[in-house]
């Protein structure tokens, strides 16, 4: 089935969840906003929330750094 994430075309088997994508996107959960179909999904829904046929995701991958202070 074919899905839409951060613009590109993306195929993930029938009956994957949004952990499921996490997971083949090599993406570690706690890291991670995900928005499907311009709604954001909590990640306590990730887990329950199927995915379906041409859903539109938006994932954000939160990276950490920041600059010293002298």
């Amino acid at each position: 089935m074919t899905i839409v994430v951060n613009g590109n075309q993306t195929d993930i088997r029938e009956g994957s969840t949004i952990s499921d994508l996490i997971t083949e996107l090599g993406l570690k959960s706690e890291r991670v906003a995900v928005e499907l179909n311009k709604k954001i999904v909590r990640r306590v829904e990730w887990d329950s929330t199927t995915i379906s046929e041409g859903d539109r995701f938006e994932v954000v991958h939160f990276v950490g750094g920041g600059s010293k202070m002298w």
